[in-house]
């Protein structure tokens, strides 16, 4: 018997600011309107949880209060886990994953980290299939700073942002990326978006 094709996968990439979240629910919505069924999934390393903690305890963030390799094992393994829980449901539904980051989320951070070259996280999400599209949303660093500052939440150092977003593009796997500029307004990012996207799924 035949092994039925698995639905269509479209990550979404880029540092804090970048509006990835924005554009990854916005996505899931238009496709579903227009009659392609996909749902959203944020598939993060546990940043929000561990950073909070960290401060709370009287530690810096999350590699400071359990050590850049612990801190690495359990990073990975939540993003490999939400990607583990969203594969599965866009399977078992049949609905377009919108990836909300994805293994190259971690491999960018470990990257930008020094965190050694990523061999065992890297055959860990070996498992993990290719994307069907895979968007690098870029901005200058300043607007991503001022955008993380005004939703109150996080503090994003100038220097660390410019840094991430080179670590992403140093990825060997950048080669097969879209980059997308994102400064626009929702609307105009998300014009921009779905014509790559639709062409992905025509393919």
């Amino acid at each position: 018997m035949r092994r039925r094709r698995r639905p269509p996968v479209i990550a979404l990439l880029g540092v804090d600011g970048v509006g990835k979240t924005t554009q990854a629910r916005l996505l899931a919505r238009t496709l579903t309107a227009a009659g392609q069924p996909a749902s959203y999934f944020e598939n993060g390393g546990g940043r929000p949880l561990l950073d909070p903690l960290a401060r709370r305890l009287g530690r810096r963030d999350g590699p400071n209060l359990l050590g850049p390799r612990v801190h690495v094992a359990v990073e990975a393994t939540f993003r490999g886990l939400a990607i583990t829980r969203a594969l599965a449901l866009s399977r078992l539904t049949g609905r377009i994953a919108v990836m909300d980051r994805y293994t190259y989320c971690q491999y960018a951070v470990m990257r930008l980290r020094g965190d050694g070259d990523g061999r065992r996280v890297r055959a860990a999400y070996r498992r993990f299939p290719t994307p069907d599209l895979v968007v690098l949303f870029t901005v200058p660093a300043a607007l991503a700073q001022e955008r993380v500052e005004h939703r109150g939440r996080d503090h994003e150092d100038l220097d660390r942002l410019t840094a991430f977003a080179q670590a992403y593009r140093d990825l060997p796997e950048a080669a097969a990326f879209h980059e997308l500029p994102a400064s626009g307004t929702t609307d105009e990012v998300h014009a921009a978006l779905y014509p790559l996207v639709t062409a992905a799924l025509n393919r």
